[in-house]
C-alpha cells in the first residue's frame, strides 16, 4: 500500500488531469441529454368470484397471480400502445414504457417516460384506461359472459415535477470514479511494465555490486555542472563527498589506483560524475588526474573550461609527451589529461600497449587515475579500459537506465574479468530537507554550457 501511495503521489498531476477530463465528460453528457420525466400508475389484477365460495375465491386469486406476469408484458404491446398514440410514435413510446409485477402481490406497476411531464402523465393514464378495457374484452369467454379476470386502475399518474434524467450529481460522481479507477489502472500497469531503475535496492540487484553514491536532481546543474558553487556547501557537493568516502573503503587491501567511470548508455551523467568525483578527491588532498578517455565525444574540456586539442590521443601516437599533454586545473591543483584529437580508431588506441604504459606512469605519479570512458553498451571502449584498470564505477540515471541494460553491462564487464567497485544512482528526485533536486541533461550527447573560468 505504501508503494501504491507513492505511485499516486508521483503521478498526482496525471490523476488530476483524469479527474478533470471525467468532470468534463460528465458535464458534456449531462448538457447533451434531454430531460426525461416519468409518470407511474398502479393496477390491481383480480379474478371474478362467481359463487362467492372459499374454493372459487382461492382459484380466482391463483388465476390473478398467473395473469399478472403476462399482463406486464402485454402492457407495452403494440396493440395497447397503438391506441394511445399515433402510429409513427408507437416505437418511441414503447421504448419508454416499463411494466412490472410487484413481487408477492397481484399489483401491476407501469411507468411512462417522456421529455414533457404533462405528456408523460397523460400517456400513463391513457395506457391504464385502455389496458383495463382490453383485459375486459379478452378475458370474457363469450361476449355476453362476465370476464374471468379484471384489471382495476388504483393509482392514477400525477404530473411529475422533477426529471429522472439527466442526474448531474450522479453523472459527475460516476464519471470521476471511472476516471480515477482508469488513471489508477494506467499507473499500476505502467509501473509493472516499467523496468527503469529507481531505487538503490533494484540497482544493487541488477548490477551485483553496492551503491556507493546517490546524486540528487538539481535544476541548475546544466548551467553549473561543477560542485564549486556556494563554496562547495550544496547538498550535491555533500553527495559527492559521500561517494568519495564510500570509494575509500571499497577495498582496504586492494584500493584501486585507476578507476574507469562509465554508464550503460549515453545521457546518464557519467562525465559530470567523473569530473566532480575528481574535484572532491582533490579537495581531500589526493593527487588526482582526470583522464578524458572518451575519444569519440569528449566532454571534460567543456566542463572544466580548458583547451583539449592536445591530449591522450597525441600521447598514444607519440606526437606529444605525457608531461606536455597534462594540465593543472583549480585549487588545490587537479591534473587533467584531455582526450586530444578524435581518432578514427579509438578502440585500438585504448587497448594498445601505449595505453598500458600511460596508465602505469600515471598510477605511479598520482594517488588515483579517474578515466571518463564512453558508455559500455554502444561501444567497446569502456570494456577495453576496464580490463586495463583496477576498478570500474557504473553510473545509472534514475528513471532512465533499465534493469536489463544494467544486467547486460555487468555481464559484459564480468566476461572480461573487470572489477566493478560499485554503482552511482544519478538524477534522483529527492523531495525532502536533506536533498535538493538535481537536473542535468549533459553527458554523452552534448557539451554543457560552462560558467566556470579556467583555474577557478
Amino acid at each position: 500500500m505504501l508503494h501504491y501511495a507513492r505511485l499516486g503521489r508521483r503521478n498526482w498531476m496525471f490523476i488530476l488531469l483524469a479527474l478533470l477530463l471525467g468532470a468534463g465528460a460528465a458535464l458534456a453528457v449531462t448538457s447533451g441529454t434531454p430531460p426525461k420525466y416519468v409518470a407511474t400508475i398502479s393496477m390491481l389484477v383480480s379474478g371474478h368470484d362467481r359463487e362467492g365460495s372459499l374454493s372459487t375465491a382461492y382459484q380466482a386469486g391463483m388465476l390473478s397471480a398467473q395473469r399478472v406476469h403476462s399482463y406486464a408484458t402485454l402492457l407495452s404491446s403494440r396493440r395497447v400502445v397503438g391506441q394511445i398514440t399515433s402510429a409513427d410514435d408507437v416505437e418511441r413510446v414503447q421504448a419508454n414504457i416499463t411494466a412490472e409485477a410487484v413481487p408477492g402481490t397481484v399489483l401491476l406497476r407501469a411507468t411512462v417516460g417522456d421529455p414533457d411531464p404533462e405528456r408523460a402523465a397523460g400517456l400513463a393514464n391513457a395506457l391504464g384506461a385502455r389496458f383495463t378495457e382490453l383485459i375486459d374484452q379478452i378475458e370474457r369467454p363469450t361476449p355476453a359472459s362476465r370476464p374471468t379476470v379484471k384489471v382495476t386502475l388504483v393509482d392514477w399518474a400525477d404530473v411529475p415535477r422533477e426529471p429522472v434524467s439527466p442526474r448531474p450529481v450522479v453523472n459527475l460522481v460516476t464519471a470521476m470514479l471511472i476516471a480515477l479507477l482508469s488513471a489508477a489502472a494506467v499507473i499500476i500497469v505502467h509501473d509493472h511494465l516499467d523496468t527503469t531503475i529507481k531505487t538503490s535496492e533494484v540497482l544493487q540487484k541488477a548490477s551485483g555490486s553496492s551503491t556507493l553514491g546517490i546524486i540528487g536532481y538539481e535544476r541548475d546543474a546544466r548551467r553549473y555542472p561543477l560542485i564549486l558553487r556556494n563554496r562547495g556547501r550544496s547538498t550535491r557537493s555533500e553527495a559527492f563527498r559521500t561517494l568519495r568516502t564510500n570509494l575509500q573503503f571499497i577495498g582496504v587491501e586492494r584500493q584501486p589506483k585507476s578507476l574507469v567511470v562509465t554508464s550503460c548508455l549515453p545521457g546518464e551523467g557519467k562525465s559530470s560524475t567523473s569530473t566532480n568525483l575528481a574535484i572532491t578527491l582533490a579537495q581531500a588532498g589526493w593527487r588526482i588526474i582526470l583522464v578524458d578517455g572518451d575519444l569519440r565525444r569528449p566532454t571534460i574540456p567543456g566542463y572544466l573550461g580548458i583547451e583539449g586539442t592536445v591530449g591522450l590521443t597525441d600521447v598514444l601516437i607519440n606526437k606529444a609527451s605525457l608531461k606536455e599533454a597534462v594540465q593543472v586545473w583549480g585549487k588545490p591543483g587537479m591534473s587533467v589529461l584531455p582526450s586530444g584529437q578524435i581518432p578514427p580508431n579509438p578502440s585500438e588506441l585504448l587497448g594498445s600497449s601505449g595505453m598500458r604504459e600511460v596508465l602505469a606512469q600515471l598510477s605511479e605519479t598520482y594517488d588515483m587515475v579517474i578515466i571518463d570512458a564512453p558508455p559500455v553498451l554502444p561501444v567497446t571502449d569502456a570494456a577495453t579500459l576496464s580490463a586495463l584498470c583496477d576498478g570500474t564505477l557504473l553510473v545509472t540515471r534514475h528513471g532512465k537506465t533499465r534493469r536489463e541494460h544494467m544486467v547486460r553491462a555487468a555481464e559484459l564487464l564480468a566476461s572480461i574479468n573487470a572489477r566493478v567497485v560499485g554503482t552511482v544512482l544519478n538524477f534522483v528526485p529527492i523531495k525532502n530537507s536533506t536533498y535538493f533536486g538535481y537536473e542535468y541533461e549533459g553527458g554523452y550527447e552534448a557539451r554543457p554550457e560552462v560558467k566556470t573560468p579556467v583555474g577557478v
